[in-house]
């Protein structure tokens, strides 16, 4: 399986937020590797909400990177998240369970106010992150042109 293959056998990876599963802006891929796109997926959460581990992992990272507070999550399979803006008392090394809490949803950075940031990698390259939570609708062709 590649990054770039929409077919590949995904792990299920649990929702990280409580409450209703709503995307505020979408993951849109480049057309480069340098281009403009959102890699990543903004979820709808209120200030202070907490977010769970989606799945097992180890802390890669917690910090500031320019002003966004994020944390970052090296899972098995080569799978790495990345959660902002997020506030934790975790450090790097901590082993994380799926559905633990992790953090709780801060303020700062790109994302809007009431959102949370979830961007995900897979072996370097961004992925959509809905792919691991099998919540990507697929295309559905109808016939073109029927007779009117």
């Amino acid at each position: 399986m590649s990054a770039g293959d929409p077919a590949g056998d995904y792990p299920r990876w649990a929702w990280p937020l409580d409450g209703a599963h709503e995307v505020t802006a979408p993951y849109r891929a480049p057309a480069h590797e340098y281009g403009p796109g959102h890699r990543g997926t903004d979820l709808a959460s209120a200030p202070g909400s907490v977010v769970h581990a989606p799945a097992d992992g180890v802390v890669a990272f917690r910090g500031f990177v320019v002003d966004r507070a994020l944390l970052t999550i090296e899972h098995p399979g080569g799978y790495v998240s990345t959660f902002e803006p997020l506030t934790s008392d975790l450090s790097p090394g901590d082993v994380v369970s799926a559905g633990q809490p992790i953090g709780s949803v801060a303020t700062g950075g790109h994302a809007v106010e009431g959102t949370l940031h979830l961007g995900v990698r897979l072996g370097g390259a961004y992925i959509n992150p809905m792919l691991l939570f099998g919540d990507v609708p697929r295309a559905v062709l109808l016939p073109c042109c029927a007779p009117l």
